[in-house]
């Protein structure tokens, strides 16, 4: 992994899904796997806060990105756009897809679209190094 592919400061979001709800149902919530990826691949990185089981949730799960409640959703998501605020992020990454189109949606409703959020795997792709021999 080449970690000066990625430069500034990323954020990491924990979605409810990967957390609370897997830890609820399995007995397992995914919090320091993908920090730990996050470790290799980024020299600067931090938890939006509060995180891992005490994170907020940004508003796109069950469904909602499905519903007709956009402005709802967003109405949900502004304790999200804080944390993101706070965090001095130049980057959001996270692993699942309703959070990251969530996300997107409430940068840009934000007027913060310039932050580009990633999904895990798009970092870990970004910085791999791939030797041509």
């Amino acid at each position: 992994m080449d970690k000066t592919k990625i430069t500034g400061r990323v954020a990491y979001h924990d979605p409810c899904n990967y957390g609370r709800k897997s830890e609820e149902l399995f007995g397992h919530g995914f919090y320091e796997e993908p920090r730990w990826i996050l470790d290799q691949c980024v020299s600067e990185w931090v938890s939006l806060h509060p995180d891992k089981g005490t994170q907020y949730c940004c508003g796109g799960g069950g469904g909602t990105l499905q519903t007709p409640y956009k402005e709802e959703r967003f109405i949900y998501g502004r304790k999200k756009i804080e944390q993101i605020r706070q965090s001095d992020a130049q980057m959001v990454v996270l692993p699942c897809h309703s959070c990251h189109g969530q996300i997107k949606a409430l940068l840009e409703e934000n007027h913060m679209n310039h932050i580009p959020v990633k999904y895990l795997w798009e970092v870990v792709a970004d910085t791999l190094i791939v030797d041509a021999d």
